[in-house]
């Protein structure tokens, strides 16, 4: 019986048709392969999610659950800042990068993972027909871009699993033109791979260190939300 949980459609069918693209699973029928994947009706969208699910593919990363306060938060943030570019730090199963495509269906953004059957899971959604998604295996502590790459960086529920958190900011920083926007937990919590807990005054300390003195905050259900102004950051050396 299938799942009719609604989802994110388009880039369900988008991850369907660059997974099927890849000739392990079957043909995958002309009419749905070969239009760009904004002439797709949503009768063949439809089709290609249940193809998709006859094939075997999972598609539960594409569900639309009940809006988190932080993801809306955030898209409110970036619709005040308008950016031109984004790069999404740890876009793991997609909570804050399908919103955010679907709310800014126009914006260039490079969608990140340090795991490799994610970033595998993001170019099939890319080479499904996603032409304003670019997809980047990376470590965040020491990302393969230029000084300046991008209008901004988001970073939602990242840097409390990483160890050099320090260094995580630091290279946001030094990759954004504009600013860098993150949230992490404000509160205790029991997920173990959760292994930093930031206050307000942790998180100005790491931008402090990265040459970041404008940071401002918002609080958000159990969530605190940073956005740091980069555009006057002291560049501090690597």
């Amino acid at each position: 019986m299938s799942d009719a949980s609604p989802l994110y459609d388009r880039f369900a069918a988008a991850f369907v048709r660059g997974r099927l693209a890849r000739g392990d699973l079957g043909a995958l029928p002309r009419h749905l392969a070969e239009p760009p994947l904004g002439l797709l009706s949503p009768e063949d969208l439809t089709a290609l999610v249940e193809l998709g699910r006859e094939r075997g593919l999972r598609l539960h990363r594409y569900k639309r659950t009940m809006g988190l306060a932080r993801v809306a938060r955030v898209l409110g943030v970036l619709r005040g800042l308008a950016p031109a570019s984004l790069l999404d730090v740890g876009s793991g199963r997609g909570v804050f990068l399908w919103p955010l495509l679907e709310a800014f269906p126009e914006l260039a953004v490079t969608a990140t993972d340090r795991l490799e059957h994610r970033v595998r899971d993001l170019e099939c959604a890319r080479d499904g027909g996603l032409e304003s998604l670019a997809v980047s295996r990376l470590d965040a502590t020491a990302m393969p871009f230029a000084d300046g790459s991008f209008d901004g960086v988001s970073m939602l529920e990242v840097l409390e699993h990483i160890p050099q958190a320090g260094r995580a900011i630091a290279e946001a920083v030094r990759v954004s033109r504009r600013f860098v926007v993150l949230s992490v937990p404000s509160q205790p919590d029991d997920n173990p791979e959760h292994i930093h807990l930031f206050a307000r005054a942790d998180l100005e300390r790491l931008f402090a260190a990265a040459g970041v003195r404008r940071v401002r905050f918002e609080g958000v259900l159990s969530h605190t939300v940073a956005v740091a102004n980069t555009a006057a950051a002291e560049r501090v050396p690597a």
